[in-house]
């Protein structure tokens, strides 16, 4: 299971830090390649994922995250998929986006990643985190589970889906 989690890991690490130009071309400062990813560097870079990193796991823990802090509700999937329907004043940047439009994604107040399922979610918390956001946590069920649980959607034109 412990190999398997650092498999894990090293495939998101590596595809994350393989990511255009070399992490991400808008960087100020480029990160220079590993030359070598070892399972020290996975049990530090673990390590330091904050505490309530990916930690909203159900609607009705969502909900009260509304309520009680006012995050910023980012949809990561296709401009596509957020026109058929998203979280009521979420805005969307898809996840290929996140690097080149984060002066957008704020880092004085929380923020809340979904999509469809989870993947991309993951991926588009550990980017965030990579690039020094701790303010960002991912929603678990992501759409399909705010959806199955009966609660509002919103469907928008092509011209409103980003912020």
């Amino acid at each position: 299971m412990q190999r398997l989690l650092y498999s894990s890991v090293t495939v998101v690490l590596v595809t994350l830090l393989s990511m255009g130009g070399w992490i991400f071309p808008s960087l100020a400062t480029p990160i220079d390649p590993p030359t070598a990813l070892t399972e020290e560097a996975v049990d530090r870079w673990l390590a330091a994922i904050p505490n309530d990193y990916y930690t909203i796991k159900n609607v009705k823990q969502l909900k009260q995250f509304i309520e009680t802090r006012s995050p910023v509700l980012i949809d990561v999937r296709e401009p596509a998929e957020y026109q058929r329907g998203h979280l009521p004043g979420a805005a969307n940047v898809p996840l290929r986006n996140l690097a080149d439009r984060r002066d957008l994604i704020p880092v004085d107040r929380p923020v809340v990643l979904y999509c469809t399922t989870g993947y991309r979610t993951a991926l588009g918390v550990a980017a965030l985190t990579l690039l020094g956001y701790d303010n960002v946590s991912g929603f678990v069920p992501s759409f399909q589970g705010w959806k199955t649980a009966g609660e509002p959607i919103e469907i928008s034109s092509p011209l409103e889906a980003f912020f």
